[in-house]
Parts: C-alpha cells; sequence; structure tokens
C-alpha cells in the first residue's frame, strides 16, 4: 500500500499538487514506519514535485536532496537516479544549469528502460535552458521513441510539451503545434488538468511566434484561468505575456507588466527575472528611453551569461546596439558588431532580432559610405520577405527595399516599400480587435518613413499625399470587426458598468474604494481580453489618388498635415491639382496648441467675479499664432472654400473654430483624406428620426433634449431618452441604425485605455467598447460632452476614442467637442445646430452658423462654441 501511494502522489504532481504533498506526507510516514528506504525517497521525491508547482524552490530542493540521500543509504541506485533526475529539473529552473547537467549526467548511467527514456527528457530540458537546441531535441527525440516502446504515456506527454516550446523557438512552428496537440491528448486521457493548462500556455507561445496574436491571447488568458481554479501560482508566466505585448506593441500594458514582473520575481526565480529585465529594456527602447533601455539590457546580459544562456545574452546584446544605432553612432565597430550579433541571433533561431540588427548593420555602413558591404547586409536580410510570419516579411521587404535604392532603383524601392505595407494590412487586418489593428501599426513605421522621405526629397505633392496616406490613421481603413454575440463581451461590460456605479457611490459617499478599483481593473482587463479574440477578416480602403480626392471634393479644399522629421507638411487638394508647402518646425504649433487650449480651458472654469478680458486676449493671440503658421502660407490656394483638414495626430485636440479664418467657414476634421472619401461617398440616410438622451449628474441636459425634441412637430416623434431611461442598452439600442443621435451626457477621455473612454448614462458609463457592438452605426452623431471628440494618437497617426470608433464602423459624421464644455452655456449652440440641420443644412455649414450666432454671448460661449468640431463629412 506504501508503494501504490509513493507512485499516487509522483502522479498526482501536475493534476493537484497540494494534494499529492499530503499523499507524498503519508506515503512517507508509512515508509519509515515499515524501513522502506525506496518507497521513502520517493515519497520525498513526490513532495519535491509537487513543491516545485507550487514554485516554493527552496523547498523543492531540500525534499529532492532528501530523497537523493535516503536513496544511496538505502543502497537502491535506481532510486537515487530518479532522484537526482528530479533534482536536475528543479536545478535548472531556478538557474542553476552547471549543477543541473552534473546531476542528470550521474543519473543516467542508472537508469533503464522507461527511466532512461524520462533522464534522457530531463537531459533534454537541462540542453535547452542552456539553449544548446540541437542536443536538446536529439534527446526529446530519443526520449520520446524510448517512452513509446514501454506504452508511459505521461513521460511522453511531458517530452512532448517540451519538444514542442523548443520547436516554437527555433521556428518550427507548425510542428509545434502538432506536439503540443499529441501532449494535451494525453494529459486528458490521464486526467491531468495542470498539465493540460501548461501544453495550453505553451501552445499560446508557439501562437504568438507565429504572430497569431488573438489565438496567443486566448490561449494565455483559457491557461490563466486555469491556473487559477487550481490555485497554483505561475508568476514566470509574466514573462511570455511580455514577450506578445511587445510584439504588437501594447506599449502601455507591457510596461505595467514589466514593472510588475520585476517587482514579483526574484529570489529562486532568476531566469524569469533576467528575462523580464530583457524585455523591459526592449518596450524601453520602443518608446525612445535609450538609457533605460541599455541599463536595463546590462543587466540582463550579466544574468543571462551567469546562468549560461547564450541566445538570451545575445538578445540582451542586440537591444544595446540598437540602442547605440538609434542615438546616432556611426562606426565602424558598430557595424561589425550589429552584423556579428545578426549571425549569432539567426543561428541560435531568434530570426526576428537577427534581421534587425542585420538590416541596423546595413544602415550604418550605408551611412559611412560602405555600399558594398550595406548590399550584402541587406540581402541577406531581404531573404525574409519570402516565408515566415509577417512581421519577418514585413521587415524582409523593408530592407529589400533598402537595397534596391542604393542599387539605384527608387521605382523597384517604392515597389517593395507598399508591397511591405501592404502585407502589414493584411496582417492587421486578421488581428480583428481594434486595439491590435491600432498598435500593431508601429511595426510600419520604417517603411513609410522611407516611402515619405523620397517623395519629400521629389517634391511632388501627389506623391508625398499618398506616402501620408499609406500609413496614416490605417484602422479607419480596414472593416470593422465585431465580436460574437456569443463571446461575453456584453455581460463582462455590464458587470464592469456595475461595479464602476458601486466605486463612484462609495467615493462619493467617503467609503474606503480600494478593493472596488481592484475589481474594476480586472473588469477592464477582462473586457480587453474579450475584445481581443475578435476574429479578423475584412477589407482595407485604399488610398484615393489627387484626382479621385478632386472630384469629390467639387468645390471644397482639402488639407493634409504631415509631420516629416520634425518638420510640419502641408498637401493642398483644390481645383483639381494638389500642392505642397513646408510651414517650419512641428514643435511651434505644438506650444501654440497648448497655449490655445489653456486659454479656453481657463475661460470656460474661471469663477464669475474674475476677469477675463485678459484670458480671451490670450486665447484670441495664440488662435492667430496657430493661423499664421497652420492657414496663411496657404491662403490663396484656400480662398474662401469649405475646408476639410487632416491633421497630423499631434494636432489632435485643436480647437480649430477658435482661428479667425476658420469662423463661419464649413470646416470639417478628418483622420486622413481616405477617411474623408469613405465617408462622403457613404449613402446620405434621410433627416427623418432623432435619438436623444441625457446623462444623469448634468441638470441642464434634459433641458437641452426637450428643447431639441421640439423643434420640429413635422418629422417623426424622437426616441427620447431620460433618467432613469437612458441606460446604457437602452441608448445603445435606439442608436443602433439611427439616422441622427444626439446625446447629453458628462464625458470622459482616457488617456490610458482611450477605448474604455465613456459618456455617463444613468447606470454606468457607454464606452467605445459599448459603441463596437452596434450592427448598424448612427450616420449622425451629436455629442455634447466634454472632451468626447479627444482621442489619443499612436504610431502612424492611429486614432483612439469615439471619433476613431464611430468614423471607423462607418458614422458618416460627428459633431463633438474637444476641450470641456459646460452645458448650460452650449445647450443655446446645441439647439441652433439641429434647428439649422433640420432646415437642410450639412452638418459642417450649421456647425459654423450656430457658432457664428453664439460666439458673443459671453466669454464662456465663445470658448465653448470654438471647442466644437465637425469630424468625417
Amino acid at each position: 500500500m506504501a508503494g501504490v501511494s509513493a507512485a499516487a502522489a509522483l502522479e498526482a504532481r501536475q493534476r493537484d499538487p497540494r494534494a499529492a504533498i499530503e499523499i507524498g506526507r503519508s506515503a512517507l510516514r508509512a515508509a519509515r514506519a515499515s524501513g522502506d528506504g525506496e518507497e521513502a525517497s520517493a515519497a520525498e521525491r513526490a513532495i519535491g514535485l509537487a513543491l516545485r508547482e507550487l514554485h516554493d524552490f527552496d523547498a523543492a530542493l531540500r525534499h529532492l536532496r532528501r530523497s537523493v540521500r535516503i536513496a544511496e543509504q538505502a543502497g537502491s541506485a535506481r532510486a537515487a537516479a530518479l532522484a537526482r533526475m528530479s533534482l536536475a529539473f528543479v536545478l535548472s529552473n531556478t538557474g542553476r544549469h552547471a549543477q543541473a547537467l552534473r546531476a542528470i549526467n550521474a543519473a543516467l548511467p542508472n537508469l533503464r528502460g522507461v527511466d532512461a527514456g524520462s533522464g534522457r527528457m530531463q537531459r533534454g530540458l537541462v540542453l535547452h535552458y542552456l539553449c544548446r537546441y540541437d542536443e536538446a531535441l536529439r534527446e526529446y527525440n530519443g526520449a520520446i521513441e524510448v517512452v513509446r516502446r514501454f506504452g508511459e504515456r505521461l513521460v511522453e506527454a511531458r517530452a512532448l510539451n517540451n519538444r514542442g516550446l523548443l520547436r516554437a523557438y527555433t521556428g518550427g512552428l507548425r510542428a509545434a503545434d502538432e506536439d503540443f496537440d499529441r501532449a494535451a491528448v494525453l494529459y486528458r486521457e490521464l486526467d491531468q488538468a495542470l498539465a493540460v493548462a501548461d501544453v495550453r500556455w505553451n501552445a499560446g507561445i508557439s501562437a504568438s511566434r507565429a504572430g497569431d496574436v488573438p489565438r496567443a491571447l486566448t490561449m494565455f488568458a483559457e491557461a490563466e484561468r486555469e491556473y487559477r481554479r487550481l490555485a497554483v501560482p505561475r508568476p514566470a508566466l509574466l514573462i511570455n505575456r511580455l514577450e506578445l505585448l511587445v510584439s504588437v506593441p501594447l506599449l502601455e500594458e507591457a510596461r505595467a507588466a514589466a514593472d510588475l514582473a520585476l517587482e514579483e520575481l526574484g529570489g529562486d526565480l532568476v531566469l524569469a527575472r533576467s528575462e523580464a529585465l530583457f524585455y523591459r529594456a526592449r518596450i524601453a527602447l520602443l518608446e525612445g528611453d535609450l538609457d533605460r533601455a541599455v541599463e536595463m539590457a546590462v543587466a540582463a546580459r550579466r544574468g543571462f551569461r551567469r546562468e549560461k544562456r547564450e541566445v538570451w545574452a545575445e538578445g540582451a546584446r542586440h537591444v544595446e546596439l540598437r540602442a547605440a544605432y538609434l542615438s546616432g553612432q556611426r562606426t565602424r565597430a558598430l557595424v561589425t558588431a550589429l552584423t556579428k550579433v545578426a549571425t549569432r541571433l539567426d543561428a541560435l533561431g531568434w530570426r526576428m532580432a537577427g534581421l534587425e540588427a542585420r538590416v541596423d548593420g546595413a544602415l550604418v555602413a550605408r551611412d559611412l559610405g560602405d555600399h558594398s558591404r550595406a548590399v550584402a547586409e541587406l540581402t541577406a536580410a531581404g531573404t525574409a520577405r519570402r516565408g515566415g510570419p509577417a512581421a519577418h516579411r514585413v521587415q524582409g521587404w523593408y530592407a529589400e527595399a533598402l537595397r534596391r535604392d542604393l542599387l539605384g532603383s527608387a521605382r523597384g524601392a517604392q515597389i517593395a516599400l507598399r508591397r511591405g505595407l501592404a502585407l502589414l494590412d493584411e496582417y492587421r487586418v486578421s488581428l480583428g480587435a481594434t486595439e491590435l489593428r491600432a498598435l500593431s501599426g508601429a511595426q510600419g513605421a520604417a517603411l513609410a518613413s522611407e516611402g515619405l522621405r523620397t517623395a519629400v526629397a521629389g517634391g511632388r505633392a501627389g506623391r508625398v499625399l499618398s506616402w501620408a496616406e499609406a500609413w496614416r490613421a490605417g484602422t479607419l481603413r480596414m472593416t470593422p470587426a465585431r465580436p460574437p454575440e456569443d463571446s461575453g463581451l456584453a455581460d463582462a461590460l455590464a458587470e464592469l458598468r456595475a461595479v464602476t456605479a458601486d466605486l463612484e457611490a462609495a467615493s462619493t459617499a467617503g467609503r474606503p474604494t480600494a478593493a472596488l478599483r481592484q475589481r474594476q481593473v480586472r473588469g477592464e482587463q477582462r473586457v480587453r481580453e474579450l475584445t481581443r479574440r475578435t476574429g479578423g477578416g475584412g477589407a482595407v480602403f485604399k488610398p484615393p489618388a489627387v484626382g479621385e480626392l478632386a472630384r469629390a471634393l467639387g468645390t471644397s479644399a482639402l488639407v493634409e498635415y504631415v509631420d516629416h522629421e520634425g518638420e510640419l507638411l502641408a498637401v493642398v487638394v483644390a481645383g483639381g491639382r494638389a500642392s505642397l508647402h513646408r510651414l517650419g518646425p512641428l514643435d511651434g504649433a505644438l506650444r501654440e496648441l497648448r497655449l490655445l487650449r489653456f486659454a479656453l480651458h481657463r475661460l470656460v472654469t474661471l469663477p464669475g467675479h474674475v476677469d477675463r478680458a485678459a484670458v480671451r486676449a490670450g486665447a484670441e493671440h495664440a488662435a492667430r499664432l496657430l493661423q499664421n503658421r497652420l492657414l496663411e502660407p496657404l491662403r490663396r490656394r484656400l480662398d474662401d472654400r469649405p475646408v476639410v483638414l487632416a491633421p497630423t495626430g499631434r494636432l489632435g485636440g485643436l480647437p480649430w473654430s477658435a482661428l479667425p479664418a476658420c469662423r463661419g467657414r464649413a470646416v470639417t476634421v478628418v483622420p486622413s483624406a481616405t477617411v474623408w472619401l469613405r465617408a462622403a461617398t457613404s449613402v446620405l440616410v434621410s433627416h427623418d428620426r432623432v435619438v436623444l438622451a441625457a446623462g444623469p449628474r448634468l441638470p441642464a441636459a434634459p433641458t437641452e433634449i426637450s428643447a431639441i425634441a421640439s423643434l420640429d412637430p413635422g418629422t417623426a416623434p424622437a426616441s427620447v431618452l431620460v433618467g432613469g431611461a437612458a441606460t446604457v442598452d437602452a441608448v445603445a439600442s435606439a442608436m443602433d441604425g439611427a439616422p441622427l443621435a444626439h446625446v447629453a451626457a458628462h464625458g470622459s477621455f482616457r488617456a490610458d485605455n482611450p477605448l474604455f473612454s465613456a459618456l455617463e448614462l444613468a447606470d454606468g458609463p457607454l464606452t467605445v467598447y459599448d459603441l463596437e457592438r452596434l450592427r448598424t452605426p448612427p450616420a449622425r452623431v451629436v455629442l455634447s460632452a466634454c472632451d468626447s471628440g479627444l482621442s489619443a494618437v499612436r504610431p502612424g497617426d492611429e486614432l483612439m476614442g469615439f471619433t476613431a470608433a464611430l468614423l471607423g464602423l462607418g458614422t458618416r459624421t460627428l459633431v463633438a467637442p474637444v476641450i470641456p464644455v459646460p452645458a448650460e452655456v452650449t445647450t443655446p449652440l446645441m439647439v441652433d445646430l439641429h434647428r439649422r440641420l433640420g432646415a437642410g443644412h450639412s452638418p459642417a455649414v450649421a456647425l459654423a452658423g450656430a457658432q457664428e450666432a453664439h460666439r458673443e454671448d459671453g466669454d464662456t460661449a465663445f470658448a465653448a462654441s470654438a471647442g466644437f468640431l465637425c469630424f468625417g463629412a
């Protein structure tokens, strides 16, 4: 019976490690009582391995060393060898690879049959940790062959799982998934729930390295839920999620995860801590914090060298060298170092890092005038365009474009750049979720910058516009993907609303809120996880040619502002032709923009007894400065035409209506010319039904809604939702497919996570995630809520917020403010806007007329009216 108990403990350690410890202790007591040394050694071994599953490494090592001693005292070479095999496993987990290799090498001569198969698998794992991949693969293959002969399914499953992970990291992604599938089947047959979760997590790693971000996120989330259900800690798994977050890149989330990992991982988890330092270095590199990137990379490399992990050390060295390249260093020594690390990374299976290093080395060589070396390195890197994950092929096309340019084929270079961006678009469409699509646009920065550089050098306005559009607001050029009805997202959003309402009530009442805030954070993460699983697909709208834009514009003019290496450019399309204009440093415009927003905000919020004349004068001065910089150089091209403005993302939030040249003029603001053309050519729905909703804690909102509802009794009755009737579900349902929707509510813009920007309704926040669930977006939307027109800007002028969400879904026009606006002041403006819309005016004309009529109703009204913009068409 005692023997059965020890074997049962060993079998249970990956199903229920806590139960395995109790079974092992019982077996140990029985073995001591009977004097059975082999059984006592097996029981100690089972306890140690179960403690390893619970990440108590110190205790695990104590029990496993005790297992070795007991077996040796009992004179059982086999039991001692099995204990050493398990000891090697835990020593490797804690970074003591040399000790682990000695332990497993000492064990192997005394193992036979299935035991020998287990030993070879364990030796393969130690070699795997040491990055000796070819040797590790041979050991895994040999182990699988041995245990299959004996029908030992548990060891086979473990070896398959380990081999799958090795293959995932060395490029054999399809074979890796086959190993994971087979391992999962075996573990399920053996009722090994924890092991199944481990396989699922490893399959997520494989999906991540293949570029299948939605599948990877799904796998990780499913595995994490299983770990929580089993109450088994897996702190080191933060690292695998980090790799995925950095690859997208989801930088804000990655930074938080890396900092958490560095806080939580320590002690015996030295391997994971070194990897956390490595990913924190990569995050700093992507954010442009080069000093921090080098500091973290050096610390990571030291750790990897202590742990004898060659490939990781080379990866950290690459971060250091890339930081040197980005800082402007150009030396032959840097070229040599970059090409050397690229060769090492390629040989060790880190293909993407190797590509980046090789291209960087080529660019340094090019800048030093060594074109032959640059061409050679780019030729090697360019082969990546022919196969592998999308990110590799995009980088390959970038290398090929640079090579063609060096060889004098400007046209060939342009073709290669566009192929790379087209491939990136295809990949981004496959991601589905808006957040992933928007943030993954950063991967096209190098291609777009190179294309724009050559276009600007050529001085042709049409080409500059074409290249600006090729990367700008790419997510909004894609057919939106919506989560399936059964995704659980509706329930998750409802739960988040309830928590948010409880948090608001507790905060107002002065009660503790820490626990509720934690629930809110977990709820938001759950919503993000569910939306990220949204299946991709759909179309990508191609940027229009100048002629197509000119025909659609008619008598209007389009101005697209472009940020090119810190210089602000403008392309004007008017009267059937395009022209290019240089407007000076972008920093000057940004400084003046901050001054204007600050002055308008003060006008809105200053107490009534304060003399506002100086504040208004400051606002007028900042507006004139911006006008002189942004519009005056274009005056002859614009004349008095209606204008469509496509500002670069860093000019987002500019209240254009405050600029003198825009007052009384029909002005439309868009993320890009492509988005405008799509909106302008969409089918216009007749103005025959209005949805009007008022949020809570805004006394002027019901009055505003009532005044708008009573404007024109000749139209169909409006759907009016106020008070308790204005719930999220009711408002969203009414907005679905409506020709016109107006929401008067408190608004909040979330810079940290723009998709949680919200309108406050009776039962909680209506977020961007709620809007994305609409089957048919409202054709026209008016939001008289503070900051509801603001958007967060990500690389590629990707916008995230209400404006981007509605335009991306297909809403034709959005009228919303980009500064805080008091409802009691804006109500007359909103009523006048709707009166003009009802009279048949276009939204831009109606808004301009209403703003002119109410601009001088006082300083607050001046500021508030200037804050509204017409987005879309």
